[in-house]
């Protein structure tokens, strides 16, 4: 077994295809869209203005060997003035050695940067997949959250990696009846000055910016938060446009200033699954037929402005965004990811009797 760089076409290719020989027995992992993954890491995502990262690869006998990134964000550590990079896009194989290996290369890659401390998963950005699951592998990951075998718990903690964060996704199934605390806190707040409103498709580059406003001012005070970029917004939005279900990205304002924001996605992960990691032009009608049969939501963005928080905004988010799920293939919401001791975020789901169903664990070292 050697590590070596991912430095040419070759490379690049087995890197990306790594996954699907690691999981190809494994009922619940979902490949992404191998396109989509290539470009993610190529110098056209705007992440790479402020960041750069080296990727490695575990060449042996066994294809199923593995695979990591490190990664330096600059406007991470200008922001928490903490010299630290990431490590992400981890895949091994049950191989202590192995990851023994990779987490070597990654971690001495950072330490030549003149960094200190590692953390991580993180693929690549914290707005982007954080942590390995380390809880509720009988089930496959909603959009845009990872899956992995049980085992990389073992592995990372016997290199010494010690817990940073942990990260929460709950399940609720779509309620008949909206829960009575929620409504009363949403009605009253109706006769007021506080609107919501769905997106607004055909100024869909206002609405953008408008996002990402909200976005880094509501999540400025979060672990690990770090803030968007124009160029970024940008970049993420066009990729999400199609996937958009206007009355399920919301504004809330009051007397016409915006202060909150909701954005639920249909699960295209039970699409994607069907694919096997390409789209062509069966792809296409594959991709038609199965986004018309997807019962899963993923509420992957609440947000009210800390100035705002204690008028009950959140609850007249989720009433308006029930009255958007009245399709009713919908039967379930996934909520994620949380952070362990986000308490307010908690005290919303139990309401609606969301119940935590997996969790995930970011790791973190000195180096």
């Amino acid at each position: 077994m050697r590590i070596i760089k991912v430095n040419d076409d070759r490379t690049l290719k087995k890197f990306l295809k790594l996954p699907s020989n690691l999981y190809r027995e494994n009922p619940y992992w979902v490949p992404p869209l191998i396109s989509d993954l290539k470009k993610n890491l190529s110098p056209q995502n705007p992440f790479f203005k402020h960041a750069e990262a080296v990727f490695f690869l575990a060449e042996g006998a066994n294809e199923k060997t593995g695979r990591i990134a490190a990664i330096v964000d600059r406007n991470y550590i200008e922001f928490h003035r903490e010299d630290v990079g990431f490590f992400g896009l981890f895949e091994c194989s049950n191989n202590a050695i192995v990851a023994r290996g990779l987490l070597d290369s990654a971690r001495s890659w950072l330490r030549e940067k003149g960094l200190k401390g590692m953390i991580g998963p993180i693929n690549l950005s914290t707005n982007d997949e954080c942590g390995i699951l380390i809880d509720g592998f009988d089930l496959p990951p909603c959009l845009m959250m990872p899956y992995n075998p049980s085992y990389y718990t073992s592995l990372l903690e016997g290199y010494g990696l010690r817990k940073a964060k942990d990260l929460l996704a709950y399940t609720v199934d779509i309620p008949e009846e909206i829960p009575e605390k929620i409504k009363r806190v949403a009605e009253r707040l109706i006769k007021s000055d506080i609107r919501v409103r769905p997106i607004n498709m055909k100024e869909f580059d206002r609405e953008v910016m408008l996002f990402k406003e909200l976005y880094n001012s509501a999540w400025e005070l979060n672990w690990g938060f770090v803030p968007i970029t124009d160029e970024e917004i940008e970049w993420t939005a066009k990729r999400m446009k199609p996937l958009i279900i206007p009355n399920l990205a919301l504004f809330a304002e009051v007397e016409g200033r915006p202060v909150g924001l909701m954005l639920i996605l249909p699960d295209y992960n039970q699409v994607l699954k069907h694919l096997n990691g390409h789209i062509g032009i069966t792809g296409i009608f594959k991709f038609l037929f199965y986004s018309r049969k997807i019962d899963t939501l993923r509420l992957m963005i609440l947000g009210v402005k800390k100035e705002y928080r204690n008028y009950g905004i959140d609850a007249l988010l989720y009433l308006k965004s029930l009255e958007g799920m009245k399709n009713k293939r919908y039967k379930r919401v996934e909520l994620s990811w949380v952070l362990e001791d986000n308490i307010a975020v908690h005290r919303i789901a139990h309401h609606f009797g969301a119940k935590v169903y997996k969790r995930y664990r970011i790791y973190e070292m000195d180096i």
